[in-house]
This record gives C-alpha cells, structure tokens and sequence, in this order.
C-alpha cells in the first residue's frame, strides 16, 4: 500500500445522494466531502473505476451535480469517488460549499 497526501482538505457532512450507474440509481448519504473527491454509503455497489452521476442535496435546498469515478468499496456499500467532470458552476457552487465549511466548525450528527 502505497502512501499518498490528499491534495484538499476533507470535511465531514451528512448530505443526501442521488447517484446513477448505469441505467440503475442508489440513494445514499455523503459522509465527507473535499474539492475533489467524496465518500458515501448507498444501497446500489459500485465497482473500482465505475463512472458514476451523484447528485447532492446541501443545505438550503441546493443540489450539486457532477460526474465522478468510483475509486472503490469499503465494506461493501462504502464508496471513494473522485471529480472527473464538473459543470464550471457547479464546481463554483462547491467551492463556495467547501468555503463556508471552512468557516464553521462542524460537528456531524446523522
């Protein structure tokens, strides 16, 4: 196993996700996220190097949308996934998410 250092900051969340494979759809929740990358659980597995659409719901209501590769599975129904293609409004919208998480200390209670 090789050693690597995340190139973004993580933050924990507790976000609802849409996320489609395929002609199938899991829901799910995100747990953290990053600028490029986000770990979630859902009912639909995903295989290592899957694409895959999340769409996730922060707060106010708002969505995210983009197109990401399945890194892998942890323990099943626990995934890794990385920004492959984002719109660049929506990676705005991250960023300005990611921002505002940088502000506030968070605790996460699902």
């Amino acid at each position: 196993m090789s050693f690597s250092i995340r190139p973004y900051r993580r933050f924990p969340v507790f976000c609802p996700v849409t996320y489609h494979a395929g002609l199938h759809e899991g829901q799910g929740t995100i747990w953290n996220v990053s600028l490029n990358g986000w770990r979630l659980s859902g009912n639909l597995p995903m295989r290592s190097g899957e694409t895959v659409s999340l769409t996730v719901k922060i707060q106010n209501e708002q969505r995210i949308a983009a197109l990401k590769r399945s890194c892998g599975s942890r323990e099943g129904e626990e995934f890794a996934v990385e920004n492959v293609m984002i719109e660049p409004h929506t990676h705005a919208r991250l960023l300005h998410y990611v921002e505002r998480l940088v502000q506030e200390p968070t605790e996460v209670n699902p």
